[in-house]
């Protein structure tokens, strides 16, 4: 059986997916009746495919760890999708598996590895010192999305590529244009993924000629010995400036509005400013990783789930937005408390696909929350929470603008 007659389509009567949600700030009510009642269920998807929600901490690990749920089987043509036409790079590192993952994986983590990560620490902080002297001099109110939760990443992406930050907007453009898309404008998210691509391999051309100590220059190496394709190069490297960029810039607006709305805590946080490294983590748990909650995988064979059993072909999305509010893992999961005690979210996967970048956007929360709210003592809102303006579609939930006042 190929893959395209392996692909299952929807029943009519399958419940559509994404559910409707009533907070961007909180997963779907949906997920606790299923954890409860029905934590494997078959849903319809906007691309008309059916596809398998896995929502119980337990089971989201093990479909994580399992190699029979497959990222490059759902690249596949026929594959289930979550958008109509919108295909999966079988060459990115997130969709390979196996052998091929496991060399691309060696390439690049060294270069993400945690002491790296820390010499970051310090551009990182320059950074945010930078962006928050722009704030205070727009003066309130000024709105943080656009000069500063959403500079911060593409700024530090730019960076470790060596992308010059006089280009950073035309990368900025370009994710949004992919990560927003909706249904009838996915000929501009096609045409927004290859212009930078088009724009990357022409700055690989431009970087062999000229070498650099960047990463970039770290990868091009790696493809000068024949350890990665030139595709795969560019295809990581626009991968990370996408997901470093779009994840880290929501993760971070998103936790200022949860923290403005929650004085308690943040009275913990301007107390003890040694406690910022577990809010991240509290904050990476409570805060849901965009609409659908995970990427789609593809059962190689037969396997059961939760007491369900997927069949071979069928699409299957592990939803880390329930896992991660599981009572059988958290107590009181919907209760946002920076004083728990870190658990093991999977807000950056499990398994051989764990965030290579991970590390990164823990170390751009840090800096960026702490230094916001220790220059900005008086900081809040300055409009209604209930008047922000939301960007939604099928696959993220971002805010547009987050005015505020000192």
């Amino acid at each position: 059986m190929t893959q395209a007659e392996a692909a299952t389509t929807a029943d009519p009567t399958d419940p559509p997916f994404p559910f409707p949600i009533t907070s961007a700030l909180d997963p779907s009510p949906e997920y606790r009746r299923m954890r409860e009642e029905q934590p494997v269920m078959r849903v319809r998807l906007p691309s008309g495919d059916a596809a398998w929600l896995v929502t119980r901490f337990a089971d989201v690990r093990a479909v994580f760890a399992d190699p029979r749920f497959s990222r490059a089987a759902a690249t596949l043509p026929g594959a289930p999708r979550l958008m109509p036409g919108v295909e999966g790079d079988p060459e990115s590192i997130v969709s390979k598996e196996g052998a091929d993952h496991a060399r691309l994986r060696r390439l690049v983590a060294p270069a993400f590895t945690a002491r790296r990560m820390e010499a970051m620490r310090g551009r990182v902080q320059a950074t945010v010192d930078d962006l928050l002297s722009q704030v205070e001099a727009a003066g309130p109110p000024a709105d943080l999305v656009g000069l500063y939760t959403s500079q911060l990443p593409i700024i530090t992406i730019c960076d470790l590529l060596g992308v010059p930050r006089e280009d950073r907007d035309r990368f900025r453009h370009w994710s949004d244009a992919m990560f927003h898309s909706t249904a009838d404008k996915l000929d501009e998210a096609v045409a927004a993924r290859n212009a930078l691509i088009g724009y990357l391999a022409a700055m690989v051309q431009a970087r062999r000629a000229n070498p650099s100590d960047d990463l970039l220059g770290v990868l091009i190496a790696h493809q000068d010995n024949d350890a990665l394709t030139e595709r795969e190069l560019v295809s990581f490297a626009g991968g990370l400036i996408v997901a470093g960029y779009e994840t880290t810039s929501n993760r971070l607006a998103n936790a200022v509005l949860i923290l403005l709305g929650r004085p308690d805590q943040l009275a913990l946080l301007r107390e003890d400013p040694s406690r910022v490294p577990a809010a991240v983590e509290e904050l990476l748990r409570f805060i849901p990783g965009g609409a659908a909650g995970g990427l789609m995988r593809v059962a190689t064979e037969d396997v059961e789930v939760g007491g369900t059993l997927i069949r071979a072909g069928d699409g299957v999305i592990a939803v880390t937005n329930s896992a991660n509010r599981d009572d059988e893992v958290w107590a009181d999961p919907d209760r946002f408390d920076i004083t728990r005690a870190p658990g093991p979210h999977t807000s950056f996967g499990h398994g051989a696909h764990h965030c290579v970048g991970a590390q990164l956007a823990r170390i751009e929360m840090q800096v960026g929350l702490g230094s916001l709210f220790a220059r900005f003592p008086t900081l809040r809102l300055a409009a209604d929470e209930s008047e922000l303006p939301w960007r939604k579609n099928a696959v993220i939930h971002s805010l547009q603008g987050l005015p505020v006042e000192w």
